[in-house]
């Protein structure tokens, strides 16, 4: 029997992960492969989840903690779409803001479930804005230092970094940024990608379906800057219901994400991601929009085909700030845009905090 691919796919919070791993998904099942997704997250009530299971694929969600810190979960996650989907390949995205994932994953799945799973090299994602600020080739605000920590520590241990987005970036930026990325982080083979039109998914493919690289050292991380840099983040995920005579889903979750992102900006709060989706009551119809960035603009990547009369919408919401300051915010925006469309809402369930500082199960160095 021939063991499951494990493919992790990395990357700092609004690296378009979950639109990749869609992608790379499709690609496989094309190739005549069985797939399973997992996702992952500090709470319950994940936009990722929902765009996942929006297209029919096999999905668990791991909810309380990071990959490393709920390993045993991550194991029985993988073994119960074994049963129930018995996939060839497991695609799973990790918390945004995690990292050492290496050392408190990747080795442990090789060492102690080896027979089961074949671990892929570990693909890290980067917003080519964002990482064009980090690595200051170009201007613009980013986050403060202890949170940067973990955005350089997430590219150093990465056997594959993803240049995402590339259609954002002018060629030479990109050949820029690809040279600067390659000499900051000479270990792992840099590639270019666009998740949403399909360029360069192929060669990125091809870099995860070799053999694992040679065995390095895990990283030295500071496990207390990187719990103090995690704390800095604020994390919401927020679900609603929202009814109306027949109202534009789509242009009130545009309207919405505009209107959240504008007010974070204005208080001075640093977007990581803020994404949500909004879905009739019934059928498999989606609209998803998201913002990645203070002054960027908020995208629709999938649209309703009709108005709706009721739907339910998921915001989550990570950013460099108070996490009461992002419920408030979001409250008073869905609250407007509800009026704006004439329609009713109910707060369903809301979660606004900090998370709890990373305890690996495992850490084989």
């Amino acid at each position: 029997m021939l063991r499951a691919r494990y493919i992790m796919v990395g990357g700092f919070l609004g690296a378009g992960k979950t639109t990749a791993i869609l992608e790379v998904a499709q690609r496989l099942i094309a190739q005549g492969l069985r797939v399973g997704l997992i996702s992952n997250d500090q709470s319950v009530g994940l936009v990722d989840t929902t765009m996942f299971g929006s297209g029919g694929l096999p999905t668990e969600e791991i909810s309380g903690g990071c990959f490393c810190c709920r390993f045993q979960s991550l194991v029985e996650a993988a073994q119960k779409l074994a049963t129930e989907a018995r996939p060839d390949a497991f695609l799973a995205e990790p918390v945004g803001s995690c990292t050492d994932l290496q050392a408190t994953v990747s080795y442990p799945l090789k060492q102690l479930y080896g027979d089961d799973y074949s671990v892929a090299p570990l693909s890290v994602l980067v917003d080519p804005i964002r990482a064009s600020r980090l690595l200051g080739l170009r201007p613009g605000k980013t986050f403060s230092p202890k949170v940067n920590y973990i955005y350089n520590k997430q590219l150093e241990e990465a056997d594959v970094i993803v240049i995402n987005k590339v259609d954002l970036l002018e060629a030479s930026q990109l050949e820029e940024l690809h040279a600067a990325l390659q000499a900051a982080y000479p270990a792992a083979e840099v590639v270019r990608a666009s998740a949403r039109s399909g360029d360069g998914i192929d060669q990125w493919m091809a870099a995860i379906a070799a053999d694992a690289p040679r065995a390095r050292d895990a990283m030295k991380v500071d496990y207390e800057t990187y719990a103090e840099g995690e704390a800095l983040l604020g994390w919401l995920n927020l679900s609603a219901t929202l009814r109306g005579d027949s109202f534009d889903g789509n242009q009130l979750l545009s309207s919405l994400i505009a209107a959240i992102g504008a007010r974070l900006a204005a208080d001075g709060i640093e977007v990581a991601h803020l994404k949500a989706t909004l879905a009739p009551n019934q059928g498999n119809d989606l609209a998803v929009a998201n913002l990645v960035l203070n002054g960027g603009q908020a995208e629709r990547s999938h649209d309703l085909a009709a108005p709706l009369e009721e739907g339910e919408l998921l915001v989550n919401l990570r950013a460099e700030g108070d996490p009461a300051a992002l419920e408030a915010i979001t409250r008073e925006q869905i609250a407007a845009a509800a009026r704006t469309a004439n329609a009713a809402f109910d707060i369903l369930h809301c979660e606004a905090f900090r998370p709890s500082p990373p305890t690996p199960t495992h850490r084989y160095a």
